[in-house]
């Protein structure tokens, strides 16, 4: 595949592993602040190219009384202080077509959230501003039925494509990774990004809100990077039980640089044999 430039990374093409981490949802701006700092400290010293993803809004939560975040204006002027301090690249969710120019004037990466993968007109709308797109695979989709959502990204003049695996529905309020789906996306020529972190969100499973089983974090994470992804992506905070979205399925702050050097050494034998 083409590589994928965001920002000052480089991202596809065999080259080690990228890594998309941040909270969940914006809680506030010094948390913003301060994890994307704590992040940027450790893949700096384990050599991963990092960039930092936090939603400024959820508007796909299961309970209208849930968190949901600062909202669009204050949620990406956020985002622009975490990019101009830590000098990272972003990524954030987009909900409507109406965010979207918005968005692009702040954001490395506009990310579809699964719900809304087959939603032509924000997808084009997002394709058409020049910007990295992270198109999450629907809950509800085979891998191969993606085709033509980066055939839309790709109409629009964008070539820049990601595609994240995030899970499928397995019956009610549980979800299972099916990791033929990886390799078969590589073979649409996109960029490649495993959610290790949504693959075991419990969807609506504590009734008004999503449970999760974060404990499978580090297995299934070190099962896609054996695959050989692109990127990896992770909802990381430092307390997860006190998380304000996600916080079953997030992993905790803590715990990141252990598993991470685990994975750069997988990363890095699986890349290594396959240009052999």
């Amino acid at each position: 595949m083409k590589e994928i430039v965001v920002g000052p990374i480089s991202l596809g093409g065999r080259r080690p592993f990228v890594l998309i981490a941040g909270p969940c949802v914006i809680e506030s701006r010094s948390q913003c602040l301060e994890v994307a700092g704590a992040l940027k400290e450790i893949t700096r010293d384990l050599g991963i190219p990092l960039i930092f993803k936090s939603s400024y809004d959820k508007a796909n939560r299961s309970s209208h009384r849930s968190f949901r975040g600062p909202g669009l204006k204050s949620g990406l002027e956020i985002l622009a202080e975490v990019k101009e301090k830590w000098n990272l690249p972003v990524l954030s969710d987009v909900h409507c077509r109406s965010e979207v120019e918005a968005a692009s004037r702040v954001l490395d990466v506009i990310q579809i959230p699964a719900f809304l993968c087959r939603q032509t007109d924000l997808v084009m709308a997002a394709a058409k501003v020049a910007k990295a797109v992270n198109v999450k695979k629907g809950q509800f989709m085979a891998p191969w039925d993606m085709k033509a959502v980066v055939e839309k990204v790709r109409s629009a003049g964008n070539s820049a494509v990601l595609v994240t695996e995030r899970g499928a529905s397995f019956g009610y309020n549980n979800l299972v990774v099916d990791f033929r789906s990886l390799q078969i996306l590589s073979g649409l020529g996109v960029g490649v990004v495993f959610d290790a972190t949504h693959s075991l969100q419990l969807p609506s499973g504590l009734g008004d809100r999503s449970g999760g089983q974060r404990e499978f974090i580090p297995a299934l994470a070190r099962a896609a990077v054996a695959v050989g992804i692109d990127a990896l992506f992770m909802e990381v905070h430092p307390d997860p039980d006190r998380a304000l979205c996600d916080g079953p399925n997030s992993f905790p702050l803590g715990d990141l640089q252990a598993l991470l050097r685990e994975l750069v050494q997988i990363d890095a034998v699986v890349k290594r044999n396959n240009e052999t």
